[in-house]
């Protein structure tokens, strides 16, 4: 397997290729961040579910795309904050995606959460995403 200088980029284009492809369900080296990811995306709607598997030395995520009428809940994604260009944004500045449509996942100091429940709790932080 390729080493990535981005695995968040890296866990979003593989889920964005499997619902362009159709799969049912698409795999992905394991991270804490990857699985918080996953975590956000299962609770807003994009993921039917998702399974961490530690047992290897790797550790892999395995998740289902959630499809509606077979077409996929995912329309896109838009890495925002990178590794070489990181973008901060304060709780106020947390744009909404598509006017409302969509979701922005957002790093804080109290851990990933989506943009509108960080703009609920008064959280600013570092703008990672854009899902809709």
């Amino acid at each position: 397997m390729a080493v990535t200088s981005d695995p968040i980029a890296d866990f979003l284009i593989r889920f964005k290729n499997a619902t362009r492809a159709e799969k049912e369900e698409f795999s992905a080296p394991y991270s804490k961040v990857k699985e918080e990811i996953a975590r956000i995306l299962k609770e807003e709607g994009y993921l039917w579910s998702y399974e961490v598997n530690k047992e290897d030395t790797r550790g892999e995520i395995k998740a289902k795309p959630k499809y509606l009428d077979r077409a996929p809940a995912l329309t896109d994604v838009k890495r925002v904050s990178r590794p070489g260009l990181r973008q901060y944004v304060g709780a106020q500045e947390i744009p909404r995606v598509l006017g409302g449509m969509g979701i922005a996942i957002v790093s804080t100091s109290k851990g990933l959460m989506s943009g509108h429940k960080a703009r609920k709790e008064n959280l600013g932080g570092e703008l990672l995403a854009f899902v809709w």
